[in-house]
């Protein structure tokens, strides 16, 4: 996760708060919610890249490798080893 940008860290962390606040594990996060919120397009086309989220039209879904990083990064807010 060294190598992505902030804007791709927040794509991340938006995910991190959605499963620490519903206590379930996130698979996709919305990308355009048509009211006017969304992420950073630059953040999606990193995690693109770096083959973490698969972008479809208004919604992101983690690929395997997204979500053990999203994993890693909720073990690291939580204090735990993943």
């Amino acid at each position: 996760m060294a190598d992505l940008s902030d804007k791709a860290r927040s794509i991340l962390a938006f995910a991190a708060y959605h499963s620490l606040t519903s206590g379930e594990e996130v698979r996709e996060v919305v990308l355009d919610d048509g009211a006017g919120h969304k992420a950073d397009h630059e953040g999606v086309e990193a995690l693109e890249r770096a083959g973490l989220i698969e972008a479809d039209g208004a919604r992101g879904r983690f690929t395997p490798a997204g979500q053990e990083v999203l994993t890693k990064l909720l073990s690291a807010i939580r204090g735990v080893s993943a």
